[in-house]
C-alpha cells in the first residue's frame, strides 16, 4: 500500500562531469512528472555490466529483494541460460517487521515468491515509475491474507512497498521495460526476509516465522544451485516447487538443498546464537542513511522518526560455543617432561598416567568400598553393629 505525497520537484540535469555530490543529490532527488521517463534508457555503465556478465538488455531479468539487507538484486539470464547477478540497488525505505504481510493496513512489505507480467508495470505512477509486485499471490490467498498495490516505486516512503527513490526505480523500470520488449511474459519477483543462508536459518530458527522461512529457502536453494528460476507452486498452503525438467539440475538442487540442511543443522549443534531482529517500522539500506546524515535531502521519507530503532537484535539464545577437542596423542606431547611447552611454561609437571600412586592409596580404597557394605549388613542383622553404634539406634533405622 502507498499513502499520499506532495508532488515531487523538478529534477535538473546533471552533466557528466558533474563534481561527486551533485551526481549523489540527482540520485537522492526526487524526480518530476517527466514525459519521457517511462522510456528512458538504461544507463550505459549497466548496459556494460550485462555485457561483462554475457547476457543483454532483452534477456530475461529476475529480481530479488532482501529485506533485512535492504536491497534488490537485478538478475539476467545468460547465454548459457543460467541466471547471473548483474546489479544491487539499495532500497531507500521498506516498513513493517521481518515477516510476510498478513492483512490491509499492516504495514508489512511482503515475503514470497510472485509473478510480474506486462499489465502490472505503470508508467503514470503517481510515485514516479512503478510496478505491483503481485500481492497477493496464490500462497498469500490461502493464509487468507489480504492488502492490494504493493509496488516497487519511486519516493523513499512505504506503507507496504519497496521505495527505491525516482533516480533508481527509473533504472530498474528500464530494465524490466527492455527484458518485455525481448519477449519475456512476466517476471519473478523474488522477496525475502534477509540473505537465505545456512547461517542466517540458524540464527533465526526460534522466530515464529521459521516454518514459513524454510519454504521460502528451499526456493532460493533451487535457484542458487542451477541459476534457474524455480517453478512455484501451492499445496496444502504451503509453497512447493516443481521438479527441474533436466534430471542434472535436479539432482544439483537436491544436492545443495542436503548440504544446507547438514550446515544448519551443524550450525544448531555448536552452539550458535539464537536471535530476532525487530524494527519500529522497517528501515533503510546504509547508503541512503549515510547521504541523509550529510544533510543530502531524500524528498518523502515515510516515518523517519522510526529509522532509529530499525534492526534491533535480540538475543534470545546465548552462542554456546563448543571447547575445542584436542586429540590425546597430540595434548600429551605437549606436556611431555621432554616437550619444550612443558620446559617453559609448566616445569617439573608429569602426567598422571606417569605419577606414582599415593602410599595410602590401597588402604583408602579398601576402607571406602568396605565400610558401607559392613554397616548395611550390620544393619539387616546379618553381622553385629560395628563399634560405637549403639543398639536402640539400628532398630527404627532398619525399619525404615
Amino acid at each position: 500500500m502507498v499513502s499520499q505525497f506532495r508532488k515531487p520537484a523538478r529534477r535538473t540535469s546533471i552533466h557528466p562531469a558533474a563534481p561527486a555530490f551533485l551526481v549523489l543529490w540527482a540520485l537522492a532527488c526526487p524526480a518530476a512528472a517527466e514525459p519521457g521517463k517511462a522510456s528512458a534508457p538504461i544507463p550505459a555503465a549497466t548496459l556494460a555490466l550485462m555485457q561483462a556478465k554475457g547476457t543483454t538488455a532483452a534477456a530475461p531479468v529476475l529480481f530479488r529483494a532482501y529485506k533485512k539487507e535492504s536491497e534488490i538484486e537485478v538478475w539476467k539470464r545468460a547465454g548459457g541460460g543460467r541466471f547471473v547477478h548483474v546489479k544491487t540497488f539499495p532500497i531507500c525505505r521498506w516498513s513493517g517487521q521481518l515477516g510476510p504481510k498478513r492483512k490491509t493496513g499492516d504495514r508489512q512489505t511482503p515475503e514470497g515468491f510472485y509473478t510480474v507480467p506486462q499489465r502490472q508495470m505503470n508508467p503514470n505512477s503517481s510515485y514516479y515509475l512503478s510496478f505491483d509486485v503481485g500481492y497477493p499471490n496464490a500462497y498469500d490467498r490461502a493464509q487468507g491474507s489480504t492488502g492490494s498495490a504493493v509496488m516497487v516505486h519511486g519516493v523513499c516512503s512505504s506503507m507496504g512497498c519497496f521505495a527505491m527513490t525516482d533516480h533508481v526505480v527509473g533504472e530498474i523500470y528500464a530494465i524490466a521495460r527492455e527484458a518485455f520488449a525481448g519477449g519475456q511474459a512476466a517476471f519473478q519477483f523474488q522477496s525475502f526476509p534477509f540473505r537465505m543462508t545456512a547461517a542466517n536459518m540458524a540464527r533465526y530458527r526460534t522466530d515464529p516465522n521459521i516454518a514459513f522461512w524454510r519454504q521460502l529457502k528451499e526456493g532460493a536453494d533451487r535457484f542458487d544451485a542451477t541459476g534457474e528460476e524455480p517453478v512455484v507452486g501451492v499445496a496444502a498452503g504451503r509453497y512447493v516447487f516443481a521438479p527441474f525438467k533436466d534430471p542434472a539440475k535436479e539432482a544439483l538442487a537436491a544436492a545443495h538443498r542436503s548440504t544446507e540442511e547438514a550446515r544448519i543443522a551443524a550450525l544448531v549443534e555448536e552452539g550458535s546464537a539464537a536471535i530476532r531482529t525487530t524494527y519500529s517500522d522497517g528501515a533503510q539500506h546504509p547508503f541512503w542513511a549515510a547521504l541523509a546524515a550529510k544533510g543530502t535531502p531524500l524528498g518523502d521519507v515515510s516515518r523517519p522518526e522510526a529509522l532509529a530503532y530499525a534492526g534491533q537484535e535480540v538475543v534470545v539464545i546465548a552462542a554456546r560455543p563448543r571447547p575445542v577437542q584436542v586429540a590425546e596423542a597430540v595434548w600429551s606431547r605437549w606436556v611431555a617432561p621432554d616437550s619444550a611447552l612443558s620446559r617453559t611454561r609448566m616445569p617439573g609437571f608429569v602426567p598422571s598416567y606417569e605419577r606414582a600412586g599415593p602410599a595410602f592409596a590401597p588402604l583408602v580404597t579398601t576402607y571406602a568400598e568396605t565400610w558401607p557394605r559392613l554397616v548395611g549388613l550390620s544393619l539387616s542383622g546379618v553381622l553385629p553393629p560395628p563399634a560405637g553404634l549403639a543398639p536402640p539406634a539400628i532398630g527404627p533405622v532398619a525399619q525404615r
